[in-house]
């Protein structure tokens, strides 16, 4: 038996590497956690001469691992279950020695113990980007940002880019047990892990918390089941608007009756309808009953997004039109119809792509029998935000395709301009690449046949642009 000691992604796949070459089956290798027993293989030297010997004699055939493996195994690493390690290698070799289409069997018990592992993983960095909180020091004259976390895995260095993204502008530290990150402005930089003990003393950060917590608490919502499943109590103690939930929740009853007796009007956005639990399902069915704006009372429904929940590629439009309206489903008029042209045309499957909008009802000012698209305003975009947002923390894809300069500046920025950045790979908070392209009704409003064909053109050169970040 020999024994592999891996502690990170890139140690596990530097020894699975080299045990593939020296043709060495799963049941043969034992994999630990530096933590625990060291093993044959400490230093990899052992296992460097190993894969030597058999590359001397006879050569091996090069392995092809599918990019969706990989993905998979990068989040599975952070797992802290011990038995990772293994099933991964198991999972690898029987992709490279005749199952090549494992991954697609979703039954199979170490694909399903893997994507099990994924989930979970997802799932507590998505918990780290929404309870750190931050607490500002002041060190030699210089504001610094500290936080603690106890997260359930390893995502310290998962999540890390992220809040370099959002908070590029700040000096910050993130501590936890296991490993901490600190960002200065140009790095990342990374330690050991700390105590609670050692995060700052309360500062006026957190009375900003409790009353931003406090403003969009909807007491018409409860759900203490559902609220401490999607706040679990062990992370209370690190989040300041803690303090107030027995209040608000005491104050409940007298804010419903409130609002029951207000006169008829609407929300000011639709974080008052986002469920407690992040999952497309839940948040589709939430969407159907949003009022964060009056544009749900002319509208036919609500059109929410629709695609495979692990799809690579998300490509957001402005707003639903006439017969997307009137059908619930994203792209499927004539703009729809030239997206399709437009995939098909680089090669890309609609059913393997998620589609969805910025805002998610029509808005059109009525001519006679028909209605005509208008643009959404700043405001409805504002209100509308927190479903596309939620749904892209979920959706977490490869790539991001911007249609038109309304998704671009919901997504990118309000300073955005499609004819100046289009076509551009940009990092911003829900994707390292996201690309601004033109809307598909662009090509079909555009009378010129020559223009219109250019526009087409355009697009579908940015869509294969898009697609080269897939690989």
């Amino acid at each position: 038996m020999q024994v592999v000691v891996a502690d990170t992604f890139e140690e596990w796949r530097r020894a699975a590497r080299q045990l593939l070459r020296s043709d060495t089956e799963p049941a043969e290798v034992l994999f630990r956690d530096s933590a625990g027993q060291r093993g044959l293989f400490d230093d990899g030297a052992q296992l460097e001469k190993t894969a030597q010997r058999s590359r001397r004699q006879e050569p091996r055939p090069a392995y092809r691992v599918p990019k969706e493996f990989l993905d998979l195994a990068r989040k599975v690493s952070c797992h802290r279950d011990s038995d990772r390690w293994e099933r991964l290698y198991r999972t690898l070799w029987r992709l490279t020695h005749g199952e090549r289409r494992l991954l697609e069997v979703t039954t199979d018990d170490d694909v399903h113990r893997l994507l099990t592992m994924e989930k979970s993983v997802r799932r507590d960095a998505h918990k780290m980007k929404a309870f750190v909180r931050f607490r500002r020091v002041l060190a030699e004259g210089e504001e610094h940002f500290i936080a603690w976390h106890r997260p359930d895995h390893r995502i310290v260095r998962l999540t890390a880019p992220f809040f370099s993204r959002r908070f590029p502008d700040m000096f910050w530290s993130i501590l936890t047990p296991g490993e901490s990150v600190s960002w200065d402005k140009k790095a990342l930089c990374y330690g050991p892990g700390v105590p609670a003990s050692a995060s700052p003393e309360t500062d006026e950060l957190e009375d900003l918390w409790r009353t931003y917590y406090g403003n969009i608490f909807n007491p018409a919502r409860v759900n203490l089941a559902t609220m401490t499943r999607e706040m679990p109590v062990r992370h209370w103690a690190t989040l300041p608007e803690t303090d107030i939930i027995d209040d608000l929740l005491a104050d409940a009853p007298r804010r419903v009756d409130e609002m029951v007796a207000r006169q008829e009007g609407f929300a000011t956005s639709a974080a008052d309808f986002l469920p407690m639990e992040l999952e497309l399902r839940v948040l589709r069915a939430a969407a159907r009953t949003c009022e964060g704006c009056h544009l749900h009372r002319a509208a036919t429904q609500t059109v929410f997004g629709e695609g495979p929940p692990d799809a690579k590629i998300v490509l957001v439009g402005e707003q639903p039109g006439d017969q997307e309206d009137l059908a619930g489903r994203p792209f499927v008029g004539p703009a729809g119809d030239v997206l399709n042209d437009a995939l098909s045309a680089v090669g890309i499957d609609r059913e393997q792509v998620y589609l969805t909008n910025a805002v998610k009802h029509f808005k059109y000012e009525p001519r006679g029998k028909r209605r005509l698209h208008k643009r959404p305003d700043a405001r409805e975009m504002s209100a509308c935000k927190p479903w596309v947002e939620a749904e892209l923390t979920l959706l977490q894809p490869n790539v991001l395709v911007c249609l038109g300069a309304t998704a671009a500046q919901q997504l990118i920025g309000r300073d955005f301009r499609l004819t100046q950045q289009r076509g551009r790979a940009i990092v911003t908070q829900w994707c390292d690449n996201t690309i601004p392209t033109y809307h598909p009704s662009a090509v079909l409003r555009n009378p010129d046949p020559i223009r219109r064909e250019r526009l087409m053109a355009t697009l579908v050169a940015d869509l294969r642009a898009a697609k080269t970040h897939l690989c």
